[in-house]
């Protein structure tokens, strides 16, 4: 039976940009990890060891940080574009490119309270990202862009319950109609284009999952990334998926009464694992084309 060189691609992954404007008294910041990957015919390296096809990783490497200057770092979205159609566009052997990239947030300190115009310390937890795909030459191109968010933590005291769940020999664990409810949420949502205010969209759907977390009572945290997804669809025409994974952070409230003391919901413990993973996509229901790597990946862009 003969052997094949099946699918295969190579880039560099994760290189950290920063970008700083420095040309008004106000300095501005952009920082981001970068990944890229570059596909094409690229056989001859892997099965002679001939590189006259491949584009060096470092030469990528370099390209993310030679774009920052040129093009600018403005969205996430805008710079996974032009960097993934640079490669497709100007470099021979590639036909597809894929980029990654995740942006670290950062906020001004304040000085006797105004913020300072050129220093910063780093701001939240959660992790806005950015993966676009481009794909085939001149007008038979195309593009694909998946935003998205990770490490958003949540929890919420209330409005939480789980109970009526299939039991069998092995179940131990009891029914809940009050409980707390935590997560790191993953989320990513794909556009049907490219021309989209990617700021104000990426800060709508984060209020909107937000707010459906906190405003859903909860029966079940399968029931919440149902909602959150139904709403970023209902508000957000440019979406055509979003691809929600939630880890269960369970709280477990702590039996006091060995101590003399009562615990009616007040103090818990905080397990991380092992916890459930609940993950789902919700999207319309005439679905447009992804590209391979979207339709591989459960809640993963």
């Amino acid at each position: 039976m003969p052997i094949v060189l099946d699918a295969h691609q190579y880039g560099k992954a994760e290189n950290r940009v920063v970008r700083i404007r420095r040309d008004s008294p106000r300095h501005e910041i952009r920082d981001v990890t970068v990944s890229t990957s570059l596909r094409g015919d690229f056989a001859d390296a892997y099965l002679r060891g001939d590189q006259s096809r491949v584009l060096p990783t470092d030469s990528q490497k370099n390209t993310c940080y030679a774009y920052a200057k040129e093009q600018g770092l403005g969205t996430v979205e805008e710079y996974a574009l032009a960097l993934a159609r640079h490669f497709v566009d100007d470099v021979a052997p590639v036909t597809g490119a894929r980029v990654e990239v995740e942006e670290h947030a950062w906020r001004r300190v304040e000085v006797d309270g105004e913020p300072h115009d050129h220093t910063w310390e780093r701001a939240g937890h959660d992790v806005r990202t950015a993966a676009v795909t481009v794909e085939g030459e001149g007008g038979q191109q195309r593009a694909w862009v998946v935003g998205g968010l990770k490490d958003l933590v949540v929890l919420k005291s209330t409005g939480s319950e789980f109970s009526g769940f299939l039991v069998d020999e092995y179940t131990t664990l009891a029914e809940t109609h009050d409980r707390v409810m935590a997560t790191s949420l993953l989320a990513r949502w794909r556009f049907t284009g490219t021309d989209v205010a990617w700021d104000e969209v990426h800060a709508g759907i984060r209020r909107v999952l937000l707010e459906q977390f906190a405003t859903v009572h909860s029966l079940a945290l399968q029931q919440t990334l149902w909602h959150m997804g139904e709403a970023v669809l209902q508000r957000f025409p440019d979406v055509v998926e979003v691809r929600l994974s939630a880890p269960n952070k369970h709280h477990f409230p702590v039996d006091l009464t060995p101590f003399g003391l009562q615990n009616p919901g007040e103090v818990f413990r905080a397990e991380d694992r092992p916890y459930g993973l609940i993950e789902a996509s919700v999207a319309r229901e005439e679905v447009p084309p992804a590209p391979s790597a979207w339709r591989a990946g459960a809640g993963r862009a």
